[in-house]
């Protein structure tokens, strides 16, 4: 996990749909997940977000040019 991943805490919406849970994290598109149980929701929640955001950091930084500079900001 990125260090920018562990400083933030992220919310996620689970309901019950018939058999199963259904979940999705409100701050980031394309982060959900159907399971079995509520936990299962939760945990495979945490694991794509977790993806996604080091598959965007990636994204951007492949993106950067050389003298383009990395910028810390707080929401």
């Amino acid at each position: 996990m990125t260090q920018a991943a562990m400083q933030n805490q992220y919310r996620a919406v689970v309901k019950q749909s018939g058999d199963w849970w259904i979940g999705w994290r409100e701050e980031v598109p394309g982060v959900d997940r159907q399971k079995g149980s509520r936990e299962e929701s939760l945990e495979t929640l945490g694991i794509t977000l977790r993806e996604a955001l080091e598959f965007n950091r990636a994204d951007a930084l492949r993106d950067a040019g050389p003298d383009d500079i990395e910028q810390r900001i707080a929401a």
